[in-house]
C-alpha cells in the first residue's frame, strides 16, 4: 500500500507544472516519503486538485467529518503540502506542484537530507523537465539599464514595472541557493532575492516564510541583485505571481539551460546581445558576467555572442568599460509575447507536456 500511494503521488505531481518523473533509482519516492510522513496526508493530497476548495467541500466529497478534514488540511498546508488562501470566509486548499510547491515551501525549514536528495533528483531526472517547461514557467527580462532607451520594452520586459504593477510585494530566500549552501556549496549570491506577489505572497506571509516590503525595498534588491550578477526571471505570464532573481551556479532553471546547446531556444526572451566591434578593447570584463556562457573572445581579440545560448538578460551590458555591449529587440519573427495570466501559462505547460 505504502509504495503504491507514492507512486501514485508522483504520477500526479507528473500532471502538473514542470512534472515530476519516475527515475530508475526510485529517488523521487524517498523524496514523497519525506515529506508526506503520514499516508494519509498524501491521501488526502490525491483526493484535491489545484482547484481552491472549502473544507467543507472536501469533507462532503470525501463523506468524512469536517472538522476533521479542515484541522488536517490546515496542518498540510502550515506544512508546505497544499496551497491556502485565507479569506475572512474562511480558508481555502488546493493541490500543488513540485516546483514551485512543495520544494520551495520548504525554503525556511530546509534540512540537508532533502536537499540532498533534490540534488540527486535534478540530476537524474528533474533536469529534463526544467529544459522541456522552461519557456513556460520561467522567462529572463532585461537589465533596466541594459536596453538603449530608443527601444520600447513592453511592461511585462521590465522587472521594475512589474514590481510597481503589484499592491503587495513580499520577498523570501530563494529555495536554489538555500539548498546549494545546505550542502554547503553556497555561491555567496543574494539569498533573499524572490519575489511573490497576490495570493502567493500571502500565503507566504501567512506562514511567516516571507516578509512585505515597500516597493523602494524591492527595488533596491532588485538593483542588489543585478550588482551581483544575477538573471532576473519572472514566472512567465505577463502578470505573474512571483520573479526569482537567479545564479547559473545554483538555479535549478538556469543549470538545466546551461547544459543544453541552445538555451536560447528553450525560453521566452525578446533581447539579444551584440557586440561593437569597432568598441571592443577585448577586456573580458563580460566573460564572468554571462551566466550561459554565451559570450567569448574570437580570434581576433574581441568578444563575440553566441545567439544560440544568449538569454537576452542584459547582465553583461552596464558592465563594459567601454560601451561595446548592447541589448537589441530581436527581429519581429523572433519575438514571443508570454501568456497573459497565470491560468493560461499552466495550461499551456500542461498542453506541452501532453497532460491534462
Amino acid at each position: 500500500m505504502t509504495e503504491d500511494i507514492f507512486r501514485q503521488l508522483q504520477q500526479r505531481l507528473d500532471q502538473y507544472s514542470m512534472g515530476f518523473p519516475a527515475t530508475e533509482s526510485g529517488i523521487e519516492l524517498k523524496i514523497l516519503k519525506y515529506l508526506f510522513t503520514d499516508e494519509d496526508d498524501a491521501a488526502l493530497f490525491l483526493a484535491m486538485s489545484p482547484a481552491l476548495e472549502t473544507p467543507e467541500a472536501v469533507a462532503t466529497r470525501l463523506g468524512q467529518p469536517v472538522d476533521e478534514i479542515a484541522v488536517r488540511l490546515d496542518r498540510m498546508a502550515e506544512r508546505g503540502l497544499l496551497f491556502r488562501l485565507k479569506k475572512e470566509t474562511g480558508s481555502r486548499y488546493g493541490g500543488i506542484p513540485f516546483v514551485h510547491g512543495l520544494f520551495e515551501f520548504q525554503v525556511m525549514n530546509l534540512e540537508r537530507e532533502l536537499a540532498e536528495m533534490v540534488e540527486q533528483y535534478f540530476e537524474e531526472g528533474f533536469e529534463k523537465s526544467m529544459q522541456d517547461g522552461a519557456d513556460y514557467f520561467l522567462r529572463p527580462i532585461p537589465v533596466g539599464k541594459s536596453v538603449d532607451i530608443r527601444h520600447n520594452v513592453a511592461s511585462y520586459d521590465d522587472a521594475v514595472a512589474i514590481l510597481k504593477s503589484k499592491p503587495r510585494i513580499v520577498i523570501t530566500d530563494c529555495i536554489c541557493r538555500k539548498s546549494q549552501e545546505t550542502l554547503s556549496q553556497s555561491c555567496g549570491k543574494p539569498m533573499e532575492a524572490c519575489f511573490m506577489f497576490g495570493s502567493m505572497g500571502q500565503y507566504y506571509l501567512d506562514r511567516g516564510i516571507g516578509r512585505e516590503i515597500s516597493l523602494d525595498q524591492g527595488i533596491e534588491i532588485l538593483d542588489r541583485c543585478r550588482e551581483a550578477g544575477l538573471v532576473t526571471q519572472p514566472a512567465t505570464a505577463q502578470n505573474p505571481s512571483g520573479m526569482c532573481n537567479c545564479c547559473g551556479d545554483c538555479c535549478g532553471v538556469l543549470r538545466s539551460l546551461n547544459r543544453h546547446p541552445k538555451p536560447a531556444e528553450l525560453v521566452i526572451a525578446n533581447h539579444r546581445a551584440e557586440v561593437d566591434s569597432d568598441l571592443c578593447t577585448g577586456c573580458e570584463t563580460c566573460l564572468d558576467r554571462c551566466q550561459m556562457g554565451a559570450l567569448s573572445m574570437s580570434d581576433d581579440g574581441l568578444a563575440a555572442v553566441d545567439g544560440d545560448r544568449c538569454i537576452g538578460c542584459g547582465l553583461c551590458v552596464p558592465t563594459c568599460p567601454v560601451e561595446a555591449l548592447q541589448l537589441l529587440p530581436k527581429p519581429e519573427a523572433e519575438r514571443r509575447v508570454p501568456p497573459t495570466s497565470m491560468t493560461e501559462q499552466m495550461m499551456l505547460m500542461a498542453q506541452k507536456r501532453g497532460v491534462i
